[in-house]
């Protein structure tokens, strides 16, 4: 994935329901990618996304997140965390394979198979104008939307 290219179409299901990129345009997409529901890196990054929501929705933003998480699980961790935004569920890992966010990663010594946490900021035209690789979860989402608003 690289900057100013077409950001991969895709259409999933989310806690609030189908949800497709192309139909989208218009708006600005913060689209990130993380681990797993329910895990605490995870929702301190939802918690924060969640509590900036109407600092995006005024720079013309919409927030996505994407798991690998089943629907039921995204909307008992939603429901949990009271998240105002959608969750995507990618149990197939078509999205995150088109975002090419699935890495090899050392957990407790081993190597397994994940989610890179990243984010992909996407232009009302489609075009991702930013990208966040291996994000660290503390100030993130200040400099998405410092980002988002120099756009």
């Amino acid at each position: 994935m690289e900057l100013n290219r077409e950001a991969p179409n895709f259409k999933a299901q989310s806690q609030q329901g189908e949800i497709c990129l192309s139909a989208l345009r218009g708006q600005y997409v913060v689209l990130y990618f993380y681990p797993r529901d329910n895990t605490s890196g995870c929702t301190t990054e939802a918690q924060e996304f969640r509590d900036a929501k109407q600092d995006f929705a005024d720079a013309n933003a919409v927030i996505l997140g994407v798991s690998r998480d089943s629907l039921k699980s995204h909307q008992g961790f939603s429901e949990k965390q009271e998240l105002n935004f959608a969750l995507l569920s990618d149990e197939d890992e078509a999205i995150c394979l088109a975002y090419d966010v699935m890495k090899m990663k050392n957990m407790y010594g081993k190597q397994a198979r994940g989610v890179e946490r990243s984010t992909f900021l996407i232009d009302p035209e489609g075009k991702v104008v930013a990208l966040w690789r291996k994000v660290r979860v503390k100030e993130h989402v200040q400099e998405v939307l410092t980002t988002l608003n120099a756009q």
